[in-house]
């Protein structure tokens, strides 16, 4: 069953004593979990937080049975449960309780791998999803589409009293992907930044640092144009926001690696569609692999293959070498501009 506003509100009347969300992105079971807690803490609960992928049966059972002080029913919220770690027997008498608990109302939520934008809940997620839909109410939650987002975005911006300039929340969309979590973040401090008013294309460049993927693969595309100094401007400022330099690195041989898939393909006159199916892309990965393309063109094989070579190097100085991490980025970044297209004059 996929989430319904009505229905979710239907249960709570109801008195439902099992809810379950599952999704593939954190931020959609939080959202939804959230919401259940908020109405059922108008009535002020005892609350439990068993936290942790796998809270023993023994805390399950004891949660489930402990008679609320004020009469009531406790609620026992567990955050990002994790089916699959526990035995078959453990998971037996996990959803045994569940179906047999009278004093308390259990809100639980999981992700869920995702495969070509669909869940692939294995064994054990199966049982307990079956098991919570005989018992409550247990929804797979359902990732908004590009849209969806940007109305989510400018609804979000709309409640701090900010608004989006047209095409502007597009962008902000292209730099922060599907994260939820890191799109409201961004759109708070957005909305600061333009005292409370129009939010513009402007702005979201000026922000800086967004996600690390985009302004890393910002900085591929100034190094393979043969802009190693702006390119190495870019580092200055994510070095400066305090970015680990570690996850820097990580980032970039991720993009890099996008060019080389992409070069690939394109050689063997495929497309960017098996080049997604073949290394498991998810989300976006139009706009992102359509980016790896155009950057490929940019590139022969071999110049490629050296830029991944001076990335592992990095990889490996960062785990071993003295000298400071942000010196050995920009040491590698000035040689990734030696093999752009610009060769030797970047």
């Amino acid at each position: 069953m996929l989430y319904s506003e009505n229905e979710l509100k239907k249960q709570l009347k109801a008195g439902c004593s099992v809810f379950y969300f599952y999704a593939g992105d954190e931020a959609l079971v939080r959202s939804a979990a959230a919401k259940v807690e908020k109405a059922l803490s108008e009535d002020d609960p005892e609350t439990t937080v068993l936290d942790g992928p796998t809270p023993s049966v023994e805390e399950i059972v004891l949660a489930a049975g402990t008679i609320s002080f004020f009469g009531g029913r406790r609620l026992v919220l567990m955050p990002l449960v994790r089916p699959s770690a526990y035995s078959d027997k453990d998971l037996q008498e996990f959803c045994d309780t569940l179906a047999d608990t009278e004093n308390a109302v259990f809100v639980l939520t999981s992700v869920m791998e995702e495969k070509y934008g669909k869940l692939r809940p294995g064994k054990r997620e199966q049982k307990l999803i079956s098991a919570c839909e005989k018992i409550g109410y247990c929804v797979q939650i359902a990732k908004p589409n590009r849209a969806a987002l940007q109305e989510m975005a400018r609804s979000w911006a709309e409640e701090t009293g900010a608004r989006f300039a047209p095409g502007a929340e597009g962008m902000l969309l292209d730099r922060c992907g599907e994260d939820q979590f890191l799109l409201h973040s961004e759109i708070d401090k957005l909305a600061a930044l333009a005292n409370y008013g129009t939010i513009t294309t402007e702005m979201i460049q000026q922000l800086g640092t967004v996600t690390l993927d985009a302004d890393t693969f910002d900085m591929v595309k100034l190094v393979a144009a043969g802009r190693t100094r702006q390119a190495l401007e870019k580092l200055q400022t994510l070095l400066e926001l305090q970015n680990d330099p570690v996850l820097i690195t990580g980032a970039l041989i991720g993009n890099y690696l996008d060019v080389y898939r992409a070069f690939l393909t394109r050689k063997s006159r495929r497309q960017l569609s098996d080049m997604a199916k073949d290394f498991s892309y998810t989300g976006k990965w139009n706009y992102r692999l359509g980016n790896a393309e155009q950057t490929a063109m940019r590139y022969d094989r071999t110049r490629l293959e050296q830029s991944l070579r001076v990335l592992q190097k990095l990889d490996t100085d960062l785990k071993g070498s003295r000298l400071p991490p942000d010196l050995l980025l920009q040491k590698a970044l000035c040689e990734l501009g030696l093999y752009s297209s610009s060769g030797r004059r970047a």
